[in-house]
């Protein structure tokens, strides 16, 4: 089985950079992705909270 992850090539409206310089994904981005990474993402698409959901 292969661990690795499938690149996903970055677009257009897919992140932005924060105040600080980090790259912020948008749900854009998430949704091209496909599937929640549990990290709290500040625009995640699939309702994941990282306060609230701690599987």
């Amino acid at each position: 089985m292969n661990n690795f992850k499938k690149r996903i090539p970055l677009e257009d409206g897919d992140f932005y950079l924060t105040e600080e310089g980090y790259r912020c994904f948008t749900a854009q981005y998430h949704l091209k992705r496909g599937y929640c990474c549990k990290s709290g993402c500040r625009h995640c698409p699939y309702g994941f909270d990282k306060s609230r959901d701690n599987n």
